[in-house]
């Protein structure tokens, strides 16, 4: 997922899919755990969508308060 992608979601969209990345964080890291996760680098790049989405809401965030 590309910020220019995150940017076009609306709020209510970003909100949905962080959540939805943060479900699949879960259950990757519980994959970890007991030793079934095959696919490693799924980890780092849902961890770096979670910070996108993150950055792209508080910059809209600060952006509504400035105006």
């Amino acid at each position: 997922m590309k910020a220019t992608d995150i940017k076009e979601m609306s709020v209510d969209e970003m909100n949905n899919k962080l959540e939805d990345l943060k479900q699949e964080l879960f259950n990757l890291r519980f994959q970890l755990a007991v030793n079934q996760l095959e696919n490693t680098a799924r980890l780092k790049a849902v961890k770096k969508d979670i910070a996108r989405i993150k950055t792209v809401l508080r910059e809209q965030e600060l952006k509504s308060v400035q105006q």
